[in-house]
């Protein structure tokens, strides 16, 4: 499966904010972003004239990269999301939000979303007790998702659950790292993205 490989900090220059691409670091002072707020390449600090399309792309690249998937992926998702009734840009995020390694790090059970995906398909995840190693793989409402049993027991994942000791997750999902092991209690809704995302440009760009 294609994947990005290059250095991740450059994609939040790149898109000029933070998109905690790399867990801790993201918090700390070594964060590229902080130190080098300004778009990668020669001519990075200049100013940056961006046009309608442009404003479009970037949005679109922004939430992309947050989730880490490929062009062909994504817009795979944005045309299921056209077929399903509702509103597209709601629908299209939530698509996004259910798949599972986006889960396993909203539960706390992973650093950053690359970290879950990486759990995933190391076969670490299970959902309603069977194994799944498909990142984007779609929860519904009541399938729990937990680290299976071995795996809870390792040092990586003992030093994951102390960094999140305070994590708190959203509404819709309900955590317990004690145990490794979470529920799906409702659908994510619009005001469940913590993120910054005007999702009807990215509506525009696909309906061009």
């Amino acid at each position: 499966m294609a994947r990005y490989t290059g250095p991740v900090c450059k994609l939040c220059r790149r898109e000029g904010e933070k998109l905690y691409l790399k867990g801790a670091r993201c918090y700390s002072k070594k964060c590229s972003f902080d130190r080098r707020p300004y778009v990668p390449g020669e001519h990075g600090q200049g100013r940056q004239k961006v046009s309608e399309y442009g404003s479009q792309m970037r949005e679109k690249q922004k939430v992309r990269r947050i989730y880490g998937i490929m062009e062909k992926q994504f817009r795979n998702y944005f045309e299921t999301a056209e077929n399903i009734q509702g509103v597209t840009g709601v629908n299209f995020l939530q698509l996004l939000e259910r798949r599972l390694d986006n889960v396993v790090y909203r539960m706390g059970f992973a650093r950053s979303r690359s970290e879950a995906r990486q759990f995933v398909r190391h076969g670490h995840i299970k959902v309603n007790g069977r194994k799944v190693d498909i990142p984007s793989y779609q929860i519904d409402v009541d399938d729990v998702v937990s680290v299976k049993d071995s795996s809870r027991k390792a040092n990586r994942f003992k030093e994951i659950f102390e960094y999140n000791s305070d994590f708190s997750t959203q509404e819709w999902l309900n955590s317990d790292l004690e145990k490794a092991e979470g529920t799906i209690v409702a659908l994510p809704e619009r005001e469940d993205i913590d993120y910054p995302v005007e999702e009807h440009l990215i509506v525009e760009y696909y309906s061009r």
